[in-house]
């Protein structure tokens, strides 16, 4: 199994978007240099207010182009780094990956997923009515989160737009993504 990377993007200030770059900078056990949620322990706002001692398991976040297509269908606009990833992904089914999977971008940087973002009322601000379409519920009642996936850096390295991702899937019984 194997995707490509569409855009990269950081921000080294609080705010919902983020803007593309030529090229991000990975570093192991921190994220996107220069980034705002870089760091160790949680910088997430809501996070640190909680607990500023968690440790960070958002450094770098993902999102699948395919997203932007779907809600596209529905009438909405969305582009690379809008949402507020890191990393845009195309052809990797990110939202089906276990916990512990390892994505190995370019030539030296692996991510290890951790779980899936939890949409938050800011999509609505963005484009308002968004948010219902990237957090539903399934046949079953289950909730079912749209908005990518996050991950902590195992590797550090230079991400580019068109770097190929391969997956490397965990050893036994896979764990779904629950939100982090």
């Amino acid at each position: 199994m194997s995707g490509r990377v569409t855009a990269v993007s950081s921000n080294g200030e609080y705010s919902f978007t983020k803007p593309n770059r030529d090229s991000v900078r990975l570093l192991a056990g921190l994220g996107v240099e220069g980034d705002v949620h870089a760091g160790v322990t949680v910088k997430h706002r809501s996070r640190v207010a909680q607990d500023p001692t968690q440790a960070n398991l958002r450094q770098v976040h993902l999102i699948h182009e395919e997203l932007f297509a779907e809600v596209g269908e529905v009438g909405f606009k969305v582009a690379p780094g809008e949402l507020g990833e890191n990393i845009t992904t195309r052809g990797i089914d990110l939202l089906g990956l276990p916990v512990g999977t390892l994505l190995r971008i370019g030539d030296s940087t692996v991510l290890e997923v951790t779980g899936l973002r939890n949409p938050c009322l800011q999509i609505d601000n963005f484009q308002d009515g968004l948010l219902k379409q990237v957090v539903g519920r399934d046949e079953a009642g289950n909730i079912v989160r749209k908005t990518g996936i996050m991950s902590i850096v195992r590797e550090s390295g230079v991400v580019r737009p068109g770097d190929t991702i391969e997956i490397e899937l965990p050893t036994g019984p896979h764990q779904p993504l629950d939100r982090v």
